[in-house]
């Protein structure tokens, strides 16, 4: 399954923004508390660089994930994607910047991983959604059940290569040219659908879920756009904005909530404003007396994959700031205080039993019959919770080390964690991981994945638009 198909937004599927407000007393942890767990946050980041070294396969791709349940070295699986691979370049350039390897390691791992990229098929200057991470061959059949497979070029998954690409060709300039030729076909408005006023369901002036160019001309689109603007989609968005290929009102043309009367998870309070000759609902959620503007599905990486490497909180501290310092929050009231789990952190993982799923917090996400927590716990939404409640996250992953026996020293974070059952996951997963890695370098040394994010056209295209955003709330 695509893991990322569950974001998909019917035409009308929207999202984004939260408000600040006197942190909850799990926000709060003495001074000295924030240097005494620094070791520990260089501990867990080892481990989980080793389980991104034990995913890579000797072609040089980062595979989807691994079993770390059994003894002896774990084999990678055969499938991986874009944003595994992107995951992989990232994690290495943070363990380099963390002192963990050597400059020289790092030039010699990006190296071999971009051979084996420049190496992949692709379509449309885009790559596809799943390859063979031993050969790099494009999968048409399913590792282990032989289902059918028909390649696909997603908008999202992209966005997350290049981005890897961005970070590795900013570590190491001695890549650049070979990166920069690699991006030169990738233009965004292969996506996008330009905004038609006089019919904004056909014409919304939103990405594309993505492609199967296996048809003529562009290729057959999926049905859906990405309306939602609080989700990951939002981080090809930002790439298209910066480099020019898309239009800036773009941005505003994403939803913060869907409209009053659509059918979604509660009906939105706000208020129609117009920002740069666009006409948007700036729209909210309350959730526990909190206002609030939704993500599609309530989990954490939606709202807070993209802010460790776009700089939202600094450059939209009274919007996105707000949104992400209230996301956290509501999360952690959840798992605390209204589900009463003693454990929070809930984001789409692998299922303890075996499987994948989505996990979230239903009431802060607009599907309908969205992600629900389940009691399972997610480390890695922790680790994305660092920069907004860094003692309680802390906390929270060493009771769930503490109780459940989740850490593994070998590989750092297992996926999940059943709560009810003690269940936990065998596998960890390279997208979970690579979020934890890039959260524990954004902690331990703020800025280095975030280098290329606050330049050139992030910086007079994107960081313009963050700061005129206002949610209202």
């Amino acid at each position: 399954m695509d893991r990322r198909t569950f974001l998909a937004t019917a035409a009308g599927a929207g999202a984004a923004a939260l408000t600040l407000g006197g942190a909850p007393a799990a926000f709060a942890r003495p001074s000295s508390a924030k240097s005494d767990d620094t070791k520990l946050l260089h501990t867990w980041f080892r481990a989980t660089y080793r389980s991104i070294v034990a995913m890579t396969t000797d072609f040089g791709l980062t595979a989807d994930k691994i079993d770390v349940s059994g003894p002896g070295r774990p084999l990678p699986s055969v499938q991986t994607s874009p944003t595994n691979i992107g995951c992989g370049l990232w994690s290495t350039v943070a363990a380099a910047g963390l002192g963990v390897i050597s400059p020289a390691a790092m030039h010699q791992q990006l190296s071999r991983t971009l051979s084996a990229v420049e190496r992949l098929e692709r379509a449309h200057g885009f790559w596809f959604n799943w390859y063979n991470a031993y050969d790099g061959s494009v999968l048409t059949s399913w590792p282990g059940t032989g289902d059918a497979v028909r390649p696909f070029l997603s908008s999202v998954d992209n966005a997350w290569l290049v981005t890897g690409l961005r970070i590795a060709a900013d570590a190491d300039p001695a890549l650049g040219p070979r990166i920069a030729k690699l991006l030169a076909d990738a233009d965004w408005s292969y996506y996008y659908t330009p905004f038609d006023p006089a019919d904004p369901a056909a014409g919304p002036g939103q990405l594309r879920g993505g492609f199967w160019p296996d048809q003529p001309g562009k290729g057959e689109p999926t049905g859906h756009h990405y309306g939602a603007l609080n989700t990951e989609p939002r981080m090809a968005s930002y790439l298209g904005i910066a480099d020019g290929s898309l239009p800036a009102e773009h941005y505003w043309h994403l939803y913060r909530t869907m409209l009053p009367g659509w059918g979604q998870e509660q009906e939105p309070e706000g208020s129609w404003v117009v920002v740069d000759g666009v006409r948007l609902w700036q729209g909210h959620y309350t959730y526990r007396g909190r206002k609030l503007v939704p993500s599609w599905g309530g989990s954490m990486f939606e709202a807070l994959m993209v802010p460790l490497f776009v700089p939202e909180t600094e450059w939209s501290p009274r919007a996105w700031g707000v949104t992400h310092d209230r996301y956290v929050r509501s999360q952690i009231e959840h798992g605390l205080d209204e589900a009463a789990y003693g454990y929070w952190g809930f984001s789409p993982a692998n299922i303890p039993e075996g499987g994948y799923r989505e996990y979230g917090v239903d009431a802060i996400g607009m599907q309908v019959e969205g992600y629900n927590s389940l009691g399972v716990v997610t480390p890695h939404a922790s680790f994305l919770a660092l920069p907004q409640a860094r003692g309680a996250a802390v906390d929270n992953l060493r009771a769930l080390d503490r109780d459940f026996s989740a850490y593994d020293e070998d590989y750092g974070f297992r996926d999940s964690v059943n709560i009810a059952t003690g269940r936990v996951s065998d596998f960890v997963l390279a997208l979970d991981q690579g979020m934890i890695a890039a959260a524990l370098a954004q902690q331990l040394r703020p800025g280095l994945l975030q280098r290329p994010f606050r330049t050139s056209g992030f910086a007079s295209r994107v960081r313009p638009l963050l700061e005129r955003e206002d949610f209202g709330i």
